[in-house]
Parts: C-alpha cells; sequence; structure tokens
C-alpha cells in the first residue's frame, strides 16, 4: 500500500514538472523555421494587437514583438519583425519568402497557404461611426442606404461580405482613409477591429465606437506550407507558451483595449 502511494506521489511530481518543460526544436524544426539564421516574423505595422513604435525610443514594441522574441529564444536565433503597412500587402506576401511565421486571423481562405497555431489572441470586431451619426447600435447598421468603410482583405472584409444583407461595403487600401470617410460622410460606419477604433476615437473626439460586437478574429501564428516541421513545432510552443502564462502576461502589459488573451 505504501509502495502504491510513494509511486502514485512521484508520477504527480513528474507530470506536474513536464508543465513547464519547454520542448526544444529538432535540426530539422529549426531549419524549417529560420533558414536565414534568424526567425523572421511577418505582422501589420503599427497595429495594436501586435506591435507600436514606442514614442520615446521608436522601437517596436507590444505582442508580436514579445512572442516573437520568445519563440526565437527557444529556437535559438535572433528574432526580426517584417512589418506590412495594410492587410492587402500582408496577405500578399505570403508566397514572398520574406519571412518564416506571421501573427495574422485565422481566416478560412488563409488556411490554403498556411499552417496556423491554435489562437494565441481575440480581437472583437464592431462598428464606428460618425460625430452626429444617427446610428446608435449594431442592428441599425446593416439597413439599405447605410455604406460601410472596410479595409481591403481585413478581417472584417471576409467577415461582412458573405453576411450583409442590405448596407453596401466600401474598400479602402488603409484604414486613415476609411476614417477619413467616415468624418467627411462619404461613409456611415467603419466596420473594424476594436483595437484600432478606439485609438481611433482617442484621436479624434466625436467618432465613437458601438457597444457589441460583430464578431472576433482569432490571431494566430503561419508557417507557409510546405514546412510542416516548422508547423510542427510552432503549434507546440505556441501551447507551451499559452500554459505558461506568458501570453497573458504579455497582453496584459500591452494594455490594448478589445483585446483579450486566447482560452
Amino acid at each position: 500500500m505504501r509502495k502504491n502511494w510513494i509511486a502514485a506521489a512521484v508520477l504527480g511530481l513528474l507530470l506536474n514538472g513536464c508543465a513547464g518543460v519547454q520542448t526544444a526544436p529538432t535540426q530539422a524544426e529549426k531549419q524549417a523555421l529560420a533558414p536565414t539564421g534568424k526567425l523572421r516574423g511577418a505582422f501589420l505595422a503599427n497595429q495594436p494587437a501586435h506591435a507600436r513604435k514606442d514614442p520615446a525610443s521608436g522601437e517596436l514594441q507590444g505582442i508580436a514583438i514579445d512572442l516573437g522574441r520568445e519563440l526565437a529564444r527557444r529556437i535559438g536565433v535572433p528574432f526580426e519583425a517584417v512589418t506590412y503597412p495594410t492587410p492587402a500587402a500582408l496577405v500578399g506576401s505570403i508566397k514572398s519568402g520574406q519571412w518564416d511565421i506571421i501573427f495574422t486571423g485565422i481566416i478560412p481562405s488563409r488556411a490554403k497557404d498556411l499552417d496556423f497555431s491554435a489562437p494565441y489572441i481575440q480581437i472583437e470586431m464592431g462598428y464606428l461611426v460618425g460625430k452626429g451619426s444617427s446610428i446608435s447600435n449594431i442592428s441599425q447598421v446593416d439597413r439599405p442606404g447605410v455604406r460601410i468603410a472596410v479595409l481591403e482583405k481585413g478581417a472584417t472584409d471576409f467577415l461582412l461580405t458573405p453576411t450583409l444583407k442590405a448596407a453596401t461595403l466600401v474598400r479602402t487600401r488603409t484604414i486613415a482613409e476609411a476614417v477619413d470617410m467616415v468624418r467627411s460622410g462619404q461613409a456611415d460606419a467603419l466596420a473594424a477591429i476594436k483595437t484600432v477604433m478606439f485609438s481611433i476615437t482617442d484621436r479624434f473626439p466625436g467618432l465613437r465606437v458601438l457597444d457589441g460586437r460583430i464578431g472576433v478574429e482569432d490571431i494566430g501564428i503561419g508557417v507557409p506550407k510546405g514546412r510542416a516541421d516548422g508547423a510542427g513545432y510552432i503549434r507546440k510552443a505556441v501551447d507551451e507558451v499559452k500554459a505558461e502564462g506568458f501570453v497573458k502576461a504579455t497582453v496584459e502589459r500591452a494594455a490594448v483595449r478589445g483585446l483579450v488573451a486566447a482560452p
């Protein structure tokens, strides 16, 4: 009886210890992820969900930077940030060979070119309206004559294109262009992720984000198809950093409204 109790205790200690063990990459996994000797991570520039420039130093800081550096540390190589100005430019770079991993929304249309990890953060999506707008809640947006500005090939473009019944989408190349359309009356609402919209309302008093959400964008790490060894390691590593509390800590440190660590 005593032997059984001791064996059970030892097994419990071993299992608890394994929870904090970091999986080291095999040589094949390392080569697949860092063929240039660096882990190059791609994401949108000046996107609160990923990274922003520090006003004082000008250096990029944020969740993608923290997570990218941690993954590079585990692999044993330096991390290099590769940024793109628009979602269209980011998506258009998938087959360019300019990066090794991409921090982006887990969207079905991208799965044909990318193998994704589990989501590490989630971002609420919603609507922003202009000063004096008669639209007061989400249910009033999808109506005849309402023009909704969206970033071309962004998360809300993919969400709303197949689901809108009466309103019209107006696609723009940049978020600044979409905001200008709402402020000038050329669009009645902007559909975007809330992390972006809250930062917009900070700069333009009078614009407001409607309560509620139209969806949630799951953000994960993608690896280009054909790098199965690398994709397998990224899946394991993302699961580990979530379980260890690393992602939760970096999300709390970033303090971005509309964004939470994924379960």
